[in-house]
């Protein structure tokens, strides 16, 4: 399953609604390594899409759900369970070192 851009507006039914884990990806265009971890991301997506949703969200465009996380540096990751953050991840790293995260915090 693909990566799923999310907006301020549908961020409360997508995520903090959703009945599996959801790891949110903030990023933004100008962004080197938002870009560098994007095609590792859609492979995790494709992988683990059964036990987790993966969603982006663009700090540019929608700066609301950003302020309300504290976003202050991107790539920040940040996955939440029963809509509530349980982890976090800033920074760019392989794909290897994504997917072993994210399956040590599910």
């Amino acid at each position: 399953m693909p990566t799923k851009a999310v907006t301020d507006a549908s961020f409360a039914s997508e995520v903090l609604g959703s009945d599996k884990p959801v790891l949110v990806d903030f990023w933004a265009d100008w962004c080197g390594p938002c870009k560098m971890i994007a095609p590792a991301l859609e492979e995790i997506s494709e992988e683990l899409g059964d036990r987790v949703g993966i969603a982006k969200v663009d700090i540019m465009e929608n700066p609301g759900v950003a302020t309300q996380f504290g976003v202050q540096s991107i790539p920040l990751m940040i996955l939440f369970k029963d809509g509530k953050p349980v982890a976090q991840k800033l920074g760019a790293a392989p794909k290897s070192q994504l997917k072993g995260w994210l399956e040590s915090v599910l």
